[in-house]
């Protein structure tokens, strides 16, 4: 390729994506008529039949779309197939009506304009969850209709986008083209899948399960809460009682039940007005007028003053976070003092469409009351968040490392303090984003929109945690609130360029012990989230955003079975103390041994417990820690087959030697390594080190560097790679001892378990 070749390319596609169709063409032209059949004239004559169809060139566009059909690649095969068609039926069109106008899938950061005429916004009388329709009538979209007229998308004004392109009827034979060919210009394409015109009402969902959770939450956190002050409260007095001349404060010995109590449900009341301020201090949130938001999305404004209406709220107050990562929360104790926070990263990359869905599933959220619980559980966690966060700020800061480990300790000990406390709400964070979800697409008829507005938050998310190179900490202390969560967004928000969506989350959907994998996470699988919109969307004869097979991958049972092997033995030992009890029991009836004092100190089945737990742990570590063989070891270019296997569990540990750069936070805040991430040419991995003590090299000196990560890939509701060795360039070396640690844990186990069972 000649060495003008590349810029020419480069600034024809820039012309391309602004709008400037004829600067497009001048500078393609010459690189698709090159006799090269490589890449860039590929890339080229694509832009080209884009460009003409765009410009109403259509017999140009037909042209080469039948010149690419003739390629070697398979994906421009696939391509050129599809845009064909779409080029055919648009002629044809034209030529019985010039009235026709066809429409484009805009580029996945950008928005229109304003909303068409021809985009339907459902209005006041169109049914909702609590309104019977007038009529059952449901207007059918199929999935080879020429899509809607759809303005060019103007480019959110972000330091890196150009100008808005003028809004220009455009052709629509992009519809149907999928993720795998994101390859061909480094953007994603969607199929922009419609709307409904008209829907029928959703089965009413059973709101008890989500009622009692949310109470379970509370009950959880108060309790967890009660538990740490006691325990605080008595080390205090233990510490009091041994210091001279000093005496126990009193007070600090009452129970602190009934005034805990008191103080969350004043707290929880408060809630809107203490977050207004945190918030504002820590994250600079400030108000949002309504007026700003009508310029990002007029159905987003229209959606919220529609249900606050119908349901005879005040609109909820609207707020922003001056954040680049596409975030959005609600909070509030009832409907009335509710607050929509979103973040200008989320307004910059949602469509017009997207960003009222997403404020719907907000809505979702205050209609269910689920919210209330979970601004409490914000109050009580952020406050905690900062305090580990300015105590990692002042470890930083010390020099001597005999005053810098008493700060590290106790940083990581709030942090602990601070996963105890949001731990309490994973299930209820979890759950009620299903409802919302449900809420949000009846409200709007739009699931198609949803499904898209959650594969871009995901993609913002993973975009913005690569610029800045780490995890930051407003995704990292808001993340239960959040429509996505950070950890799902790192190899799902990467991975496009190289694997559809549809084959990343297809382990998500077709999995039949996934769920078992979603118990410690704060939201629920992607794609078992998506599938439900789209069964919506079935349900209401639209085509889906997203197309997934309906098989269910077969896993082998003892594979599962040898995956929970360590919490299989916990049941196993209970059964294991009740025949030993059983036995006890016997012989002291029949006078053949006394040992009364056994069966009657109940202590032995914790013993059991751990010995059982011990046992499991043993005969699971020789699998899931294999010896990594070099002639086995997978690469950079197997990630996206690993991500894309439905069968996978993590107990199947993939050898692995991945190269590139290590994300993390620096510092005493990642002193558990909490957040290490590789990004490699294929993505963002999670990895999961464990600190070998007395080693001279410590893994936040490879921070930012490039890297060689050896280890165990695995593949669950997030996929992660359990490091063994991380190398750099100059040849230091990080060992990361988990058999080591494992085979500790169960020693350890069994020691204790041996010791409780013997002495009672």
């Amino acid at each position: 390729m000649p060495s003008h070749a590349k810029p020419s390319l480069e600034a024809g596609l820039v012309a391309l994506k602004q709008g400037n169709y004829q600067t497009a063409i001048a500078q393609l032209e010459p690189i698709a008529s090159s006799q090269n059949n490589g890449t860039a004239s590929l890339q080229a004559k694509v832009g080209l039949v884009m460009a003409y169809a765009r410009t109403g060139e259509v017999a140009n566009a037909i042209a080469i779309s039948q010149n690419l059909i003739e390629s070697n690649n398979p994906q421009v095969q696939e391509w050129a197939t599809r845009a064909l068609e779409h080029l055919t039926k648009r002629k044809k069109s034209d030529r019985e009506s010039k009235k026709v106008e066809t429409g484009f899938i805009p580029f996945e950061n950008s928005t229109p304009d304003s909303t068409p005429d021809s985009t339907p916004i459902t209005p006041p009388e169109t049914p909702t969850s609590e309104e019977k329709p007038n009529d059952d009538r449901v207007i059918e979209t199929k999935s080879d209709d020429i899509p809607p007229m759809v303005p060019l998308a103007r480019l959110k004004a972000t330091l890196a986008t150009p100008p808005p392109p003028p809004a220009t009827p455009l052709s629509g034979f992009m519809g149907s083209v999928t993720r795998t060919q994101a390859k061909l210009f480094g953007v994603i394409y969607w199929r922009q899948a419609q709307r409904a015109r008209a829907w029928q009402p959703l089965r009413k969902p059973k709101l008890i399960p989500l009622r009692l959770l949310s109470a379970g939450t509370f009950i959880a956190l108060f309790w967890v809460i009660r538990e740490i002050l006691k325990l605080a409260l008595g080390f205090i007095n233990q510490t009091l009682v041994k210091l001279p001349y000093l005496e126990p404060i009193q007070v600090l010995y009452h129970d602190p039940t009934q005034l805990l109590l008191i103080a969350l449900v004043i707290l929880m009341g408060v809630s809107p007005w203490l977050l207004d301020l945190l918030l504002a201090n820590l994250y600079g949130q400030r108000e949002f007028p309504k007026d700003v938001l009508n310029t990002h999305s007029r159905e987003a404004v229209r959606v919220l003053q529609r249900c606050s209406q119908q349901r005879h709220w005040p609109l909820p107050k609207l707020r922003i976070l001056p954040t680049a990562a596409p975030i959005i929360l609600t909070y509030g104790s009832l409907p009335r003092n509710a607050r929509i926070v979103v973040s200008q990263g989320l307004l910059e990359q949602l469509a017009d469409d997207e960003i009222a869905i997403i404020y719907a599933t907000q809505l979702g959220h205050i209609a269910h009351w689920d919210f209330a619980v979970m601004s409490l559980l914000l109050l009580v966690t952020l406050p905690t968040y900062k305090l580990y966060q300015q105590v990692s700020e002042l470890g930083d800061k010390i020099s001597a490392k005999i005053w810098r480990w008493p700060v590290t300790i106790l940083a990581s000990l709030i942090y602990g303090i601070w996963c105890l406390l949001t731990g309490t709400a994973l299930w209820l964070s979890r759950l009620r984003l299903y409802y919302s979800d449900r809420v949000a697409a009846e409200i709007t008829g739009n699931p198609n929109a949803l499904i898209r507005a959650l594969l871009k938050i995901a993609i913002g998310i993973a975009a913005d945690i690569q610029k800045q190179e780490h995890t930051s900490w407003q995704l990292e202390s808001l993340n239960l609130l959040t429509p996505v969560s950070y950890q799902q967004s790192l190899s799902l928000g990467t991975i496009a360029s190289n694997l559809s969506f549809e084959s990343f989350l297809k382990w998500d959907t077709a999995n039949p012990y996934r769920r078992w994998f979603t118990i410690n996470n704060s939201h629920p699988l992607m794609g078992d989230r998506i599938e439900r919109l789209c069964q919506i969307a079935r349900h209401w004869h639209l085509d889906t955003e997203l197309h997934f097979a309906s098989v269910p991958s077969k896993v082998k049972r003892q594979s599962f079975l040898l995956q929970v092997a360590p919490w299989l033995g916990i049941p196993l030992g209970v059964l294991f103390a009740a025949f030993v009890w059983l036995t006890w029991q016997l012989a002291f009836t029949l006078k053949f041994l006394n040992l009364k004092w056994i069966y009657e100190d109940w202590s032995f089945i914790t013993g059991c417990l751990l010995i059982g737990f011990s046992i499991g742990t043993v005969m699971r570590i020789n699998s899931f820690f294999p010896d990594i063989k070099p002639a086995t070891v997978q690469t950079d270019d197997s990630l996206p087959n690993l991500l894309a296997d439905p069968s996978a569990l993590p107990i199947d540990s993939v050898s692995v030697r991945l190269v590139g750069k290590l994300l993390g936070r620096q510092g005493t805040s990642n002193t558990l390594a909490q957040d290490l991430i590789l990004q490699s040419s294929a993505g963002l991995v999670k990895l999961h080190h464990i600190s070998w003590l007395g080693q001279s090299v410590n893994h936040q000196d490879l921070i930012g560097r490039q890297i060689i990560v050896t280890g165990w890939f695995r593949r669950g509701a997030t996929p992660w790679i359990d490091i063994q060795t991380l190398e750099t360039q100059s040849g230091k070396t990080i060992h990361s001892p988990h058999p080591i640690w494992s085979t500790f844990l169960a020693v350890a186990a069994q020691a204790w378990g041996a010791y409780v069972f013997l002495t009672g």
